[in-house]
């Protein structure tokens, strides 16, 4: 029914991802495959409800700060998809997961104080973190047979020796596309509930799930579980609508909510009324485009890997269990990361994540974004091969 394979221009839409590099001087013919956003046009469901609120009611005032039907739509996604449970009062809106993760920094820890993290993972974590003026605690995860593992033992190692407070959680994982087994989780939520660790939880991702694989949420695993986390989610990947800045945080407990809702009330932070329209008509209208999206995302993936094994068999992709991110390991071209770097936007022309911003154990790793027709893919594959050919690293 929708055509992903159409190429939408986004040359002359102010996007981050297709003119974010003039500033920077990288070539104008740049394939933009780096950051989260994907390139379909999004659901006309969305279209309609933000043309009906923009034209036939013209004035763009404050809006009501909690807005009921968006937040039923919410929970009963998560209930239909992902056999959860939220309720509405649990959730607290934010301009976007990323502020909801420092403001969960800010309200659940003191200056000086441990944060753990998994890396490689996704580089606004370690930001939190820093900027805050938070210890920085990281536990990397370990690459076994082209998949990723938790080391339980250094996990719960790092937070006695550091007196951890709040551990961040990506679930699915960011980049290395793990989607966490139950059982993971548990273990995880075990060994914080014994050292009193709060656990915020970024779930953003949580609908692209490929294969035989079962997205659970954190929170949804136990009561106790639910008592120390906070869930961070929005429609904004799902449904392609990061830039309408709306997300919902759902905290169970009420004493961490109310501490949650304080940072925010510091900041002085308002959602845009068109995120929670927006968000409210991707939810309750949305289900078949995303659907066909998944489809052909899974496509996407499938003819990545079986392309980049033709056409360059030495790079090694890390089999993605969700996201529609791809971590691919370049360690075959024997390039530092900044001569990577240089070599994809200057020799390639394809501007993607360079694994070192997820921790130093993404080095020499490339993060491609598969969101795209598959006429960019391809063009993505092509140019590296010519590149390294060219520049005689293959």
């Amino acid at each position: 029914m929708y055509n992903f394979d159409e190429i939408v221009d986004r040359t002359h839409s102010d996007s981050s991802k297709w003119t974010g590099g003039r500033s920077k001087g990288y070539p104008d013919d740049i394939l933009g495959m780096w950051t989260a956003d994907m390139d379909f046009e999004v659901c006309p469901a969305v279209t309609e409800a933000l043309k009906e609120r923009i034209c036939n009611h013209r004035i763009y005032g404050y809006n009501v700060p909690k807005n009921i039907r968006c937040e039923e739509a919410v929970c009963a996604w998560m209930k239909k998809r992902h056999n959860w449970e939220p309720k509405p009062e649990w959730i607290v809106n934010t301009p976007g997961v990323v502020a909801a993760i420092s403001m969960a920094v800010q309200a659940y820890t003191e200056e000086g104080e441990s944060v753990l993290i998994q890396r490689p993972v996704y580089y606004p974590f370690t930001n939190a973190v820093i900027n805050n003026k938070r210890n920085l605690v990281t536990t990397p995860l370990k690459l076994v047979n082209g998949r990723y593992e938790i080391d339980f033992e250094d996990f719960e190692h790092k937070i006695q020796e550091n007196q951890v407070k709040l551990f961040i959680l990506c679930n699915p994982h960011n980049p290395v596309g793990r989607v966490w087994t139950k059982d993971e989780l548990t273990k995880m939520g075990q060994i914080c509930l014994k050292h009193q660790v709060r656990v915020v939880s970024d779930e953003i991702h949580c609908d692209f799930l490929y294969d035989h694989h079962v997205y659970t949420p954190f929170a949804s695993i136990s009561e106790e579980f639910a008592q120390i986390s906070i869930t961070c989610t929005a429609a904004s990947k799902t449904f392609n609508i990061a830039g309408l800045r709306y997300s919902s945080i759902f905290i169970p407990n009420d004493t961490m909510r109310e501490e949650f809702q304080n940072r925010v009330a510091a900041c002085a932070l308002r959602c845009n009324m068109f995120g929670s329209i927006a968000t409210c008509a991707a939810y309750e209208e949305g289900e078949e485009w995303f659907d066909e999206v998944l489809a052909y995302i899974r496509e996407n993936i499938s003819f990545f890997k079986n392309y980049l094994a033709k056409e360059l068999p030495m790079l090694k992709v890390i089999d993605p269990e969700g996201l529609y991110l791809v971590w691919v390991d370049f360690s075959a071209f024997h390039l530092e990361d900044h001569e990577l770097t240089d070599f994809m936007i200057y020799d390639a022309h394809v501007w993607l994540d360079e694994g070192y911003i997820f921790g130093p154990e993404g080095h020499n790793f490339e993060r491609f974004n598969l969101a795209c027709s598959r006429k960019i893919v391809q063009e993505s594959v092509d140019r590296i091969k010519k590149a390294a050919i060219k520049k005689g690293l293959i």
